[in-house]
């Protein structure tokens, strides 16, 4: 029998969010001396226009479609096989398969992202 993690109406957050690793939020007085980078425009705007969670579905569909999404599946299930389900966590999956994952996206999936982001960039003029 497993046992899970008992939510209590006062707590508010998911556990594995403390584990997420996040970089520290900058003063805010530091952040307005600056001016925002050119990433940083390009990722406002594709937040705005909705582009951005666009671009996200199409991956998504894509790395369902070429079956990579069924192959970290493969090596999630693999590596927690192997360490023994108990004494896994999240933070070891994502720092054993991330690596994984992102050098096995193909070039196609990576060129067609691509492709969407330029044509984006030149109707929105930046």
């Amino acid at each position: 029998m497993s046992t899970k993690p008992v939510f209590h109406k006062t707590n508010k957050s998911h556990p594995w969010r403390a584990s997420i690793k996040r970089p520290p939020t900058p003063d805010a007085e530091e952040d307005q001396d600056r001016e925002p980078t050119l990433q940083e425009i390009i990722n406002i705007k594709l937040i705005e226009s909705g582009e951005k969670e666009k671009l996200k579905e199409l991956l998504r569909e894509r790395l369902i479609e070429c079956g990579w999404r069924d192959e970290m599946k493969a090596l999630c299930r693999a590596f927690t096989r192997k360490k023994g389900r108990d004494n896994v966590t999240v933070d070891d999956l994502v720092r054993v398969i991330t690596p994984k994952g992102r050098a096995s996206v193909p070039d196609s999936v990576k060129a067609e992202l691509l492709q969407r982001i330029r044509a984006f960039l030149q109707t929105a003029a930046l």
